[in-house]
């Protein structure tokens, strides 16, 4: 009855059955990248939220150089998985931060959707990467220049620039915008454009979404939409400056001119001539 059993394993064996094989799980075989590789954070690759298919489109994403299309229609070229399925795992990407979808009117007065990948979620400003940063605001675009820019032209392009908040409130422009915007205005007044008209040109066909910067739109308007210079006139030519009506102080009679207290053509003193 003392015969041991041969199929009983021994103590050593016992300790190793019981741990894990050797030869079993991930083992690491790097080479150190010189040229052409991508710094992904363990919070992205091991995300423990995301789904494999976004936790790899996120990845590819960071990879890509700026101005690369990534959205549904170029992705779903280059990948197999679908629109379904890359429109889903880029809504879990926006969902934790990774993705930031924007739309900002470019200078031209366009709107168009920015895609902003950001490498770390929730990062302060100055760790952020650089196109989640605020953008520096652009300059507007130039606009027309008025051939003789007199105080009471200037002066009536003010008013029409003023006045376009009545028509939309969303043309409500700061003092700056307005200041880069009167000369436009004076322009097109100069070339026998009455106020109304130009203010019908610059308030008419405005898209529905908000307006980011209205003076940038306006300012594409003034520039793309200029009229030509009346056929009776040359350039050179000063523009008839229409004065308002007043009562003559000789006659009381009403007449068109630039000062109060002023008198017709014919109650003029020859001295006044």
């Amino acid at each position: 009855m003392d015969t041991q059993h041969t199929s009983a394993p021994t103590r050593s064996r016992s300790r190793i059955a019981g741990n894990k094989h050797p030869n079993r799980g991930l083992i690491h075989d790097h080479t150190r990248h010189t040229a052409r590789f991508t710094v992904i954070g363990n919070h992205l690759a091991q995300h423990p939220e995301l789904s494999l298919l976004a936790i790899g489109l996120g990845c590819h994403i960071q990879s890509l150089p700026k101005g690369a299309l990534v959205d549904i229609k170029s992705l779903a070229a280059r990948f197999p998985e679908g629109t379904t399925r890359i429109a889903a795992a880029l809504r879990e990407l926006e969902t934790h931060g990774y993705l930031r979808r924007e739309r900002v009117r470019v200078p031209d007065g366009r709107i168009v959707t920015r895609t902003v990948s950001c490498n770390q979620p929730g990062g302060s400003p100055a760790t952020a990467p650089r196109a989640a940063r605020p953008a520096r605001r652009a300059a507007l675009p130039a606009v027309p220049k008025p051939t003789h820019p007199a105080p009471a032209l200037l002066q009536a392009a003010t008013d029409v620039l003023t006045g376009l908040r009545r028509t939309d409130p969303r043309l409500l422009l700061s003092a700056t915008d307005a200041e880069h915007l009167v000369p436009g205005v004076a322009a097109w007044l100069e070339r026998d454009v009455t106020p109304g008209a130009v203010r019908h040109a610059l308030t008419t066909g405005l898209p529905p979404d908000p307006l980011t910067r209205p003076a940038a739109l306006l300012a594409h308007r003034l520039t793309n939409q200029l009229p030509p210079i009346p056929p009776f006139r040359t350039p050179a030519s000063p523009p008839t400056v229409r004065h308002p009506l007043r009562n003559c102080d000789g006659c009381d009679r009403a007449y068109r001119g630039a000062d109060a207290g002023g008198r017709c053509g014919d109650c003029r003193t020859p001295v006044d001539r």
